[in-house]
């Protein structure tokens, strides 16, 4: 008997272990894959530039007078214009290399005394710099005046070529003297005193700053060595740094506008010497030489200065910059068909200027644009479209989610109409099916408005209990936040059922 009690117990709770294992089986939880792959399909084939361009959809909209002027609508025409495109950059003033010469001597030496001493200090073409003595051009200055004894000995010999061969010996010395770069002055002044002169002034070759000075007192030197560099500095250069994307626009002869921090109501003007063939890899910059004149020596070397270039493009087509909305990587515009009318349109720009945008595509002269609130147009053509992208369900899911199918007509009005930023009435009328006031009913209003997330704005949803005022008419107050274009239900319950359910969209005046 105990075995089979055993017997039963057993196959009892075998059936029910049964039982709850096709229970299971059966129950939707008990197939995760299958539900993940329906709730997350696989990655295959997904392309981000599809994901883009299904994010945002736009729509022509049309807007009432009252609107465009409580929005602050404005048009520009797309035109032909001839312009320049500005370019702005950053630059440092530098000697003109080409204002710059080097002080050397021909013959090695001693220096003696030193007359231009200090860097910067300023010298004239002739004026001393140094005294020097050298053995060398002591020989060739005693070669010299020998030369010349001999010749005015022997210019009147009668033998046939003796007069001759000393004239060309003195030409000779003289000739070394001159490539020993002695002056005339010097030459002149050697001849009167009819002694060599052992401490040999040496004169600047030219005149300007002493930028670098490397003589000193009894020191040696030889022809090699640098002793100064002098640059002229009634002209200078600005090295200017231009970044990359504008390198193409640069050329020579482009004017330039320099102002310098030092002089703030001070204009220099320049033009574009040379773009150097460089881009530097730290700062993604291309150098620009400018070449200008130094008058006063107002600029000077290794100054910071700002640089204004002019770039012409010639006759170009062109839209107002602020007629342009940055649409991701798209741009669009969009486009008047008048009477309130606008239509988006994508296009593909060019450079821009202080007047716009150089139109590449998508635009002709003499198109009309909307110059201003550019970002509440667009707000309503997206809402346009997620509108339009509506569907309504087939004939009978309304029963099937709500019951019985529409049993009433609404009519909804707005107190003040259109509904504005702040405080609104909101009046609903219900009829029956037979045409009859319909009383008794519950009636919820809500206002719903998309976010924004390239302004700032979420979404916004203002719901409204409407009281019974009697004859069919519910009355309610809505506070709308603002402006804009609401999606607006209307929910209408009578017995505990839905009777109702109506979606308008309403356009609200007034700022975001």
């Amino acid at each position: 008997m105990n075995y089979r009690k055993l017997f039963i117990v057993v196959a009892l709770n075998l059936a029910l272990a049964i039982a709850a294992y096709w229970f299971w089986r059966s129950s939707p939880s008990a197939k995760p894959a299958e539900n993940a792959a329906a709730e997350h399909p696989p990655m295959e084939g997904f392309t981000p530039a599809a994901t883009e361009s299904a994010a945002v959809t736009l729509a022509p909209i049309e807007l009432s007078p009252e609107r465009m002027q409580s929005i602050g609508v404005r048009t520009g025409q797309v035109e032909y214009k001839t312009i320049d495109s500005e370019i702005r950059a950053t630059g440092t003033v530098d000697v003109d290399e080409r204002h710059v010469a080097y002080v050397q001597t021909r013959y090695p030496g001693w220096v003696k005394d030193v007359f231009v001493n200090a860097s910067y200090q300023f010298v004239r073409k002739g004026e001393p710099l140094f005294t020097i003595y050298s053995p060398e051009l002591l020989a060739s200055e005693q070669e010299y005046l020998l030369a010349k004894a001999y010749a005015g000995h022997l210019g009147q010999s009668s033998v046939e070529g003796v007069s001759s061969g000393a004239d060309a010996l003195l030409r000779a010395a003289r000739e070394r003297l001159l490539q020993w770069n002695m002056s005339e002055q010097d030459i002149s002044k050697l001849e009167a005193s009819g002694k060599p002169l052992t401490n040999f002034t040496f004169a600047s070759p030219v005149s300007g700053y002493v930028i670098e000075r490397m003589v000193l007192p009894n020191a040696y030197v030889q022809p090699e060595m640098r002793l100064y560099s002098i640059a002229d500095l009634s002209s200078v250069w600005v090295n200017a740094q231009v970044f990359q994307q504008d390198a193409g626009k640069v050329k020579p002869g482009d004017p330039a506008e320099i102002t310098v921090d030092a002089y703030p109501s001070r204009f220099f003007h320049a033009r574009v010497e040379q773009v150097l063939p460089q881009i530097d890899a730290t700062t993604r910059t291309l150098r620009v030489r400018l070449a200008l004149p130094n008058p006063g020596l107002a600029l000077k070397p290794g100054m910071f200065v700002n640089v204004q270039l002019r770039a012409p493009l010639g006759r170009q087509l062109l839209v107002p910059g602020s007629a342009v909305v940055q649409a991701g990587s798209r741009q669009l515009v969009f486009l008047s068909r008048g009477q309130g009318s606008f239509e988006p349109r994508e296009v593909q720009l060019g450079a821009r200027t202080e007047e716009g945008f150089v139109v590449l595509k998508g635009l002709q002269v003499g198109d009309t644009v909307a110059a201003s609130a550019n970002f509440l147009i667009d707000s309503e053509s997206q809402l346009q479209a997620a509108a339009g992208a509506y569907t309504p369900p087939p004939p009978g899911a309304a029963a099937a989610m709500n019951g019985p199918e529409q049993q009433a007509s609404a009519e909804l009005t707005t107190d003040p109409s259109p509904p504005h930023k702040g405080k609104n009435r909101v009046h609903v009328k219900l009829t029956a099916s037979d045409s009859k006031p319909l009383a008794g009913a519950k009636v919820t209003v809500r206002f719903f408005m998309a976010g924004m997330p390239e302004m700032g704005m979420a979404e916004m949803n203002v719901p409204a209990q409407l009281g019974d005022q009697g004859n069919g008419t519910y009355t309610g107050e809505v506070e709308l936040g603002s402006g804009g274009t609401w999606q607006v239900t209307v929910f209408v319950e009578q017995g505990g059922k839905t009777v109702l359910t109506k979606r308008v969209n309403l356009t609200a005046t007034g700022g975001m």
